[in-house]
This record gives C-alpha cells, structure tokens and sequence, in this order.
C-alpha cells in the first residue's frame, strides 16, 4: 500500500504520493484553482520544495525534507557512482547528516524538520557499529517512513483531547462550538487530519462544531487558499473572513475559542506561528475568549528557554505586494514581511498536544524528551 491510501482515507486529499521509490507533493503554491503535483527526485528538490513554499506547515515540511532523502537513498548505486557516498556505514552517517543540515537551512523558524532530523541521526548512530551497510539504509527508510504514520497518529489525538477539552470546559450543555483558527494546520499542513484543525474536524466528527471561522491568513493566504479548500471539500461548516475581521467576529458574534497550530514552542511556552497569531492571542484577551495552540511534540523545543531567542523568518517583498501574480501595490515600495510572530505564553490559555491539554508550565516535564 502506498502513502497515497492512507492519506486520502485519513484526510481526503492525496498531497503525498510516496511508494518507498518515488514521491510526488501537491504543489500548494497552485491551490485552489489548480491541483498540480511536483516529482521530487531528492534532498535538493526538497530543499526546494519548503524553501519556496511549494509545501509548508511544520510537520509537512518534516516529512517532506526526509522523504526526499529517503527517496535519494532509494539509489544508493546513484549516489555511491556520483562520490556522493561511499559503501561503508561512516560515510552513510555524514551523507545523512549533511542531507540534514542541508535541509534545515530551507526554513529557519520550523523546528520539527530538525527535531526529526536529529531523532534520525540518534537512531542511526545506535546502530552504527553492529548493522551491514544494507540493513542501515532500510533502516533509515523504515525509520523515515514511519514518521509519516506517527503524525497521523499525533494529530488524531490531539483532536481528540482538544475536542473533549472544549466540550467539557467551555461549551454550554448541549451547544455547539464556534472556533476561530488562522492559517492553515489540516491535512495539508501535516501528514493527514490535522492539528488545529484536527480539533475542528474531531467536534464535527462528535456533531458538536458549529461554525469554524478561517482567517484568510496575509500575505500568503493560506487561510483562504488551503483552509477554507479543506473544510469545504469534507462539507465542515466553516466562513471565510478577512484577518482585520476578527476583531469584530470576536466583539459581534459569539466564539468559543481560538484555535492555532505552532512552527515551535519555546521551554516557556512563548510560540511562533504564522503572522498574525500574535494579534490574534492579544484580541481574545480583550474579550475573554479561550486561546489554544495546538502542539505535537515534535514542535516543542526545550533548548529555547523563550520565544526571544527563537529565529524569526523573512520572506520576499513580493509576497505582500503581489497576489497570484498581480501587483496590489507600488512596485517600489519597501515592505517588512515577517513569516511569523511570537504569541508569548501568558496570553496562551493552553496547549493541546497528543498527550492531553496542558498550561505552559507543564509543558517541560510533558514534552522533554518525547
């Protein structure tokens, strides 16, 4: 069975087409108008793939990176006739690691690809020494592979404990939920179901979601682009509303609670996320609204003690000034284009992660390590 199964029975879109040997992704970049889908032949592809946005969302980009290795390794007659590796578990171990370096160079503020990366390398070095060359590379793959499955797994319960969380916490009896989520963090921003939005799509699964405002998510849209196009294809009751909106949504209609994903969560609990997250937590203080990020284990990172320290992504001027092609702006006009912010960990009500719901100060002792 290839990746492409499992996907589309977990999530509806196939957006990964891996079959241990090739890997095509749906070219996000082209959604919705287009499904359009890239061969990636390897690391470099790859590279290339997340650092122009063809794919994105922190654990997709993961998966992604180390699929391409993966699909590199599936040619290992390739690389050893191009001296790009040699037949000994050594030389494997620094093709590896400079692939990976390689690859987390491609966006700086994610972190789950390097956690990844990291756990990839530890387990390959354990068996270094006392594995041929062969049983090392199926190692690798194996071990690449079941990531992709280890999301899906994650992001199912997180749904599952956000969902119970809202209804046993901050949902009248009988009522359904109104959320409010911005970017995207579904099946296309994961390996399948979701993070944030597989906490929307676990209450409408339970019959309990309402309405799911998406913020459109500027510059990039990724809100109007590929949420919206989520929710929409699986009928789950959602509206579309422009980012300077949600202020009023907040002040005019009733919601729940607020509900984003994570590119990596500081020791502290202080988050980067999308641009916009910031304001958004700053909002729902104002009006009392609950505000949840919802964290895989593999966004956490312990070695930053705060979100100060977290490494803030630029991108291209011409991300604000176009959209799909089309000047909105004077060309010439400078622009400050921050890919993320940092929501710092007193405006975050809690953290939805596969192990359950936690404040910021359990946080270290839940997630260390795992």
């Amino acid at each position: 069975m290839t990746f492409q199964s499992q996907a589309v029975h977990e999530c509806k879109i196939g957006h990964i087409l891996f079959d241990d040997v090739s890997l095509k992704i749906l070219d996000q970049r082209m959604l919705p108008q287009k499904e359009i889908y890239i061969r990636i032949e390897g690391v470099d592809d790859g590279f290339n793939a997340i650092k122009n946005m063809a794919v994105r969302g922190a654990p997709c980009i993961a998966i992604v990176g180390l699929l391409s290795l993966s699909v590199e390794l599936a040619s290992v007659k390739s690389l050893i006739e191009e001296e790009k590796l040699t037949r000994n578990n050594d030389s494997l171990y620094q093709y590896l690691d400079n692939s990976c370096k390689k690859l987390c160079e491609s966006r700086p503020t994610a972190v789950n690809l390097r956690n990844e990366c990291c756990r990839l390398l530890k387990t390959v070095e354990q068996h270094r020494e006392d594995t041929s060359f062969d049983e090392l590379v199926d190692l690798t793959k194996k071990h690449i592979k079941s990531i992709m499955f280890q999301d899906i797994s994650i992001n199912r319960a997180i749904g599952s404990y956000g969902a119970q969380h809202l209804i046993d916490n901050h949902l009248l009896r009988g009522k359904k939920a109104v959320i409010l989520t911005h970017c995207n963090t579904g099946s296309l921003a994961t390996a399948g179901y979701g993070t944030a939005l597989g906490v929307i799509r676990a209450l409408h699964e339970r019959q309990k979601l309402d309405t799911a405002y998406c913020t459109e998510t500027r510059p990039y849209n990724q809100g109007s682009r590929l949420t919206a196009y989520e929710l929409t294809r699986e009928n789950i009751p959602c509206k579309l509303i422009c980012d300077n909106m949600a202020a009023a949504v907040m002040s005019m209609k009733h919601v729940d609670a607020v509900i984003v994903g994570a590119d990596r969560v500081a020791l502290n609990g202080d988050t980067a996320n999308k641009i916009g997250t910031y304001g958004l937590a700053v909002i729902a203080k104002h009006h009392n609204v609950p505000f949840f990020i919802a964290l895989p284990s593999p966004t956490f990172d312990s070695l930053k003690k705060n979100g100060s320290e977290i490494v803030i992504e630029e991108r291209p001027s011409e991300e604000v000034k176009t959209i799909a092609g089309h000047f909105i702006a004077p060309t010439e006009v400078e622009c400050w284009n921050p890919s993320f912010d940092i929501t710092p960990a007193g405006l975050i009500t809690g953290y939805i992660t596969e192990y359950g719901v936690f404040k910021a100060e359990d946080l270290p002792e839940k997630l260390s390590g795992k």
